[in-house]
C-alpha cells in the first residue's frame, strides 16, 4: 500500500508515530535468568506511555506464586521496533528477608511475525543477573496497586504456550480471525488422507491449540454412488480419519466434534466425475 505525503514533515512525523504505537501501551511476559529454566522465571508487566520516543514508564516484577512484588519507575527510548529501558527507583514493594529487588536495564526488540518483544536485560547492582525478558501485548490494566495482581493464571499458560512455539496471544487471534479453511477430498470409496493435505491439517492443530476456547467440528460428505445407508457410513469413516490425524498430532479429543451426511449435502453436481470428486469431502467450522 502507498501513502501519499503533504510533505516530507509529515511523512517524517506519521511514520514515527506508526513506528512508535507498535510499541506503546501495556506488556506481560516474564524475566528469565541466565541458567535458569522458564518455569523458573519471575512475571514482569510493563508500560509504555503512547506515542513517545522517550519515554517514563513503569514495570512491575513479581515472583510467581506469591504476593511479592515490586512497581519501578523507568526512562526508555522507542525507535520502531527497537525499545530500550532503565529502571530508575523502586515506588513501592512487598519483600521478604530473601528477596533483592534489583536495577534492570534492557534491550528489546518487537517481533511482529510471532508478536513477542523479547531481548536482554543486566542489572547495574546486582552481580551476574542478567538474562532475557520476553514480552507479550497485554489488554489488561497496568496492576500498579500495593498487592499483587489480581490473578497469575495467565503465567503458566504463557510459559507452556511459548515452549510450544505458539505466536503471542494477539498473533494467534489474527491466525485464526484470518483462517481460510478448505475441504479435505478424498479418492473414490476411500477414506485415507492424502498427504497433500496434512501441512493444512497441522496449521489447523495449531490454530485450535492456540485458544483454549476454541473447538473444531469436523463433518464427512460422500458423492451419490452407492446407497444412503453405504455413503452415511463412508461419510462418518471419512470424518473419523480426520479426527485420527487431529488426536494423533496432539488435539484433544475434547476439542473435536463429529459430523457425517452422506450424500445429503452437495456442494456439486454428481452428474459429472469433477462434481463428484468435489463432493468426496470433510468440512470444518470453528464451534
Amino acid at each position: 500500500m502507498k501513502t501519499k505525503c503533504l510533505s516530507v514533515a509529515f511523512c517524517v512525523l506519521t511514520l514515527s508515530t506508526i513506528a512508535q504505537s507498535l510499541l506503546s501501551g501495556n506488556w506481560q511476559g516474564m524475566l528469565v535468568r541466565d541458567g535458569g529454566t522458564l518455569q523458573q522465571a519471575s512475571i514482569i508487566y510493563l508500560s509504555i506511555p503512547s506515542n513517545e520516543k522517550e519515554f517514563i514508564g513503569k514495570t512491575r516484577e513479581e515472583l510467581n506464586q506469591s504476593a511479592l512484588f515490586a512497581v519501578k519507575k523507568m526512562k526508555g527510548t522507542a525507535n520502531g521496533t527497537n525499545l530500550s529501558f532503565q529502571q530508575t527507583f523502586i515506588e513501592k514493594k512487598k519483600s521478604n528477608t530473601k528477596t533483592t529487588w534489583c536495577m534492570l536495564s534492557a534491550t528489546l526488540t518487537f517481533n511482529d511475525s510471532t508478536g513477542y518483544l523479547e531481548g536482554k536485560y543486566t542489572s547495574s547492582d546486582c552481580r551476574n543477573n542478567r538474562g532475557k525478558i520476553i514480552l507479550y501485548r497485554s489488554n489488561e490494566t497496568f496492576p500498579e496497586g500495593d498487592k499483587a495482581a489480581p490473578s497469575q493464571a495467565w503465567f503458566n499458560t504463557f510459559v507452556s504456550d511459548y515452549s510450544k512455539g505458539y505466536f503471542a496471544p494477539e498473533i494467534r487471534k489474527r491466525e485464526r480471525d484470518n483462517f481460510k479453511f478448505v475441504p479435505i477430498y478424498f479418492d473414490y470409496d476411500l477414506a485415507e488422507i492424502k498427504p497433500e493435505y496434512h501441512d493444512f491439517l497441522i496449521r489447523l492443530i495449531r490454530v485450535v491449540n492456540g485458544h483454549s476456547d476454541l473447538r473444531i467440528k469436523v463433518t464427512g460428505h460422500t458423492d451419490a454412488d452407492g446407497s444412503d445407508q453405504y455413503n452415511l457410513d463412508l461419510s462418518k469413516r471419512r470424518a473419523e480419519a480426520i479426527i485420527a490425524f487431529f488426536t494423533s498430532h496432539g488435539l484433544s479429543k475434547d476439542r473435536l466434534e463429529i459430523d457425517f451426511k452422506g450424500e445429503s449435502l452437495p456442494v456439486d453436481n454428481n452428474s459429472t466425475p469433477e462434481g463428484k470428486q468435489h463432493n468426496r469431502r470433510v468440512d470444518f467450522s470453528f464451534i
